[in-house]
C-alpha cells in the first residue's frame, strides 16, 4: 500500500483568509497534536498574550489502531498523511516560525515512528517534534489551566489514545505529572478488538487500568488536590451521555459513572451502541475501552466528581510557543533547574557559554546555522560537564545519559538527545556513529555545533583570567580557521598543545582546522 497521501479529496479543508483579512494586527500562530487517537490542529490569534482561536480542525485518525509489536499499521499512516495533507491547506496564512506541530504516545513507541515523521514532514512542511509523556502532560495542564478562573489545587486528567496523563497543579504551574500506559484505543485493540461488549472484557480492561493507577496512587494522594478537570474528548463524551440520560447538565460523578457503567451492558457490541443516547459515531469503537480508564482512576484516586475542559494539549504548546517568544522559555527553567540539581560549576559554565557564544557568532553565517541551534549549544555549553555529579571517570558519557533520560520540562524527545550528543561529543572522541544514528536528519549541523562546544570547553583556562581569547574565527563549508595576535599561542602551551589534538578530531569528523599566528 502507498504511503502517499491522496490530496484534493472530497471534504479538504477550505483556505484560511488570508492573514491580513482575518482581523487587526495580532499575529497568528498554530498547534498541531498527532494523538493516537485523532489530530487535531488550532490556530489562533495572540492578543495582549492571550490565546483567540480563529480555527479549530480534526480529525478521527486512530493513529494508533492497527498496532502490532510497536509498529504503525500502514492504513493508520495513510490516515495520518490524509489529514495533515488536508491541515497544510490552511496553514498558509501563517508566518515561518508560527507553527508547531506534537506527536505524542504512538510515535514515542513505534519502530517505525521515524519513517512516518519522515513522511508526515515533508507532507506538513513542518518539523514534528515527539514528546515525553510528562512534557504532553506539562502541556496538557497549561492548556487546560487557561480555561479556569479558579487558583486551588487542581487535578487535571487526559484520556489519550495510547496514554492518560494525571497532573497536579496551582494556577498556570504544575508540580506533579506522571503518564500511565493506558489509552482509549490501545485498549479497545487489547480487550476489545472484534468490537463484542463483555463484563469480562471490561474487567480485564478496568483492572489493567486500576493497577496501572496503583503505581501513582499514594504520590497523588499524598499531594492532594482541591477539584478534578478532565480535558480529553473521551471524558466529555462521556459528560455527554450523562446529560443525554438526564442524570446531570454538567459535569462527571462517580455515581453516574457507575451508572454508565451498568448502561454500558445493555449493548453488546460497538455497533448497538448506535442506539446510546449522546455518543457520537465517532466515539463508539473507544467508548468502552475509555469508560474502563475513567472507572478505573476515579476509584483508583477516590474521586467523586470531575468537571471537564476545552483546554488540551494543542492549546498548550500554544501557550507554551507565547512564553517561548516572550524570553519566558520553560526549557531555561529546566537547564537552570538541572545545573541545581547536580551541582554543576556554574562559573567555569558561564565561561563556556560566552566563548562557545562568540564563537557562534563567527561561524554562524559560514555554516549556515540559526538561531534555535544556538540555543541548543548554549544549553549544551552550561550542562557539558553536568556528568560529574556521577563519576569523573566518562563523565561525557554520563552526561549523555542524563539529557536523554531526564525529565526535561519544554524539551522534545529529540532535542535532549540532541543536547545528549552535544554533551558526550564534548570531550574525547566525537562519537560519530551515535551522530550517524541519532541525529535525526541533522548530522552536518550537529556535528557543527559539536566541533564549537569542543573548542569553547578548550578556552576554558583562558577564559577563566583572560576572558575570551583574542582570536579571529572565519568558517566555510568543512574548515574553521583561527588567527591569533603574534606571539599568543606562545605564552599559551596549554591552549597550543590542546588545539593541536583537537585537529585530529575535527579530521575524523571531516573538517580542517587551521591555526595562524604561530610567530
Amino acid at each position: 500500500m502507498s504511503l502517499e497521501p491522496q490530496r484534493g479529496k472530497e471534504g479538504a479543508i477550505a483556505p484560511l483568509q488570508p492573514a491580513e483579512e482575518m482581523g487587526p494586527g495580532a499575529p497568528l500562530v498554530a498547534a498541531i497534536d498527532l494523538g493516537s487517537n485523532s489530530f487535531h490542529m488550532v490556530i489562533a490569534r495572540i492578543e495582549h498574550g492571550e490565546v483567540r482561536p480563529v480555527e479549530r480542525l480534526g480529525e478521527f485518525v486512530q493513529l494508533a489502531a492497527g498496532m502490532v509489536d510497536g509498529v504503525l499499521h500502514p492504513d493508520a499512516m495513510v490516515r495520518g498523511l490524509e489529514c495533515l495533507a488536508r491541515f497544510r491547506q490552511a496553514l498558509d496564512a501563517l508566518a515561518p516560525g508560527s507553527i508547531r506541530v506534537v506527536g505524542t504516545n504512538s510515535l514515542r513507541i513505534a519502530s517505525n515512528g521515524r519513517e512516518f515523521r519522515s513522511l508526515a514532514e515533508a507532507v506538513i512542511g513542518q518539523p514534528i517534534e515527539v514528546i515525553p509523556g510528562r512534557e504532553e502532560a506539562r502541556l496538557v495542564y497549561l492548556g487546560v489551566a487557561h480555561t479556569l478562573a479558579d487558583d486551588e489545587a487542581r487535578l487535571v486528567v487526559d484520556i489519550g489514545g495510547g496514554s492518560t496523563e494525571f497532573i497536579i497543579g496551582e494556577r498556570f504551574e504544575p508540580k506533579l505529572m506522571e503518564s500511565l500506559h493506558m489509552g482509549c484505543v490501545s485498549y479497545a485493540e487489547r480487550f476489545f478488538p472484534d468490537g463484542i461488549i463483555t463484563r469480562k472484557a471490561f474487567d480485564n480492561a478496568y483492572l489493567t487500568a486500576y493497577s496501572e493507577v496503583l503505581k501513582i496512587r499514594s504520590a497523588f494522594r499524598g499531594h492532594g488536590w482541591g477539584n478534578v478537570v478532565g480535558s480529553s474528548g473521551t471524558l466529555r463524551s462521556q459528560e455527554n451521555i450523562i446529560a443525554a440520560q438526564g442524570w446531570a447538565e454538567a459535569g462527571i460523578s462517580a455515581e453516574n459513572l457507575a451508572r454508565l457503567r451498568k448502561l454500558l451492558f445493555r449493548f453488546p457490541d460497538v455497533k448497538a451502541l448506535a442506539r446510546l443516547q449522546g455518543l457520537s459515531e465517532r466515539r463508539r469503537n473507544v467508548f468502552a475501552s475509555g469508560l474502563a480508564i475513567s472507572c478505573a482512576f476515579f476509584d483508583g484516586l477516590g474521586i467523586d466528581f470531575m468537571r471537564t475542559s476545552t483546554g488540551a494539549l494543542r492549546e498548550g504548546v500554544i501557550y507554551d510557543m507565547i512564553g517561548r517568544h516572550t524570553h519566558e522559555d520553560v526549557r531555561e527553567r529546566s537547564v537552570g533547574a538541572m545545573m541545581q540539581r547536580y551541582s554543576v560549576d556554574e562559573a567555569n559554565a558561564r565561561h563556556v557559554e560566552e566563548t562557545a557564544r562568540h564563537l557562534f557568532a563567527s561561524a554562524s553565517q559560514g555554516w549556515g546555522l540559526g538561531a534555535d541551534d544556538l540555543d541548543l549549544l548554549v544549553w549544551a555549553a552550561r550542562l557539558h560537564d553536568v556528568g560529574l555529579a556521577i563519576s569523573h571517570s566518562q563523565f561525557h558519557k554520563h552526561g549523555q545519559y542524563l539529557m536523554e533520560s531526564s525529565d526535561l520540562p519544554g524539551f522534545s524527545t529529540a532535542e535532549q538527545i540532541e543536547l545528549g550528543l552535544l554533551v558526550r561529543g564534548h570531550r574525547q572522541k566525537i562519537p560519530l556513529s551515535e551522530f550517524d544514528s541519532k541525529g535525526n536528519g541533522r548530522r552536518p549541523c550537529l556535528i557543527r555545533l559539536c566541533l564549537l562546544l569542543r573548542l569553547a570547553v578548550l578556552f576554558k583556562f583562558v577564559a577563566a583570567v583572560e576572558g575570551i581569547p583574542p582570536y579571529q574565527l572565519t568558517a566555510r563549508d568543512r574548515a574553521l580557521s583561527l588567527r591569533f595576535p603574534p606571539g599568543w599561542l606562545q605564552n599559551h602551551p596549554l591552549t597550543r598543545h590542546a588545539l593541536k589534538e583537537e585537529k585530529s578530531q575535527f579530521d575524523r569528523a571531516g573538517y580542517s582546522l587551521t591555526l595562524s599566528g604561530r610567530g
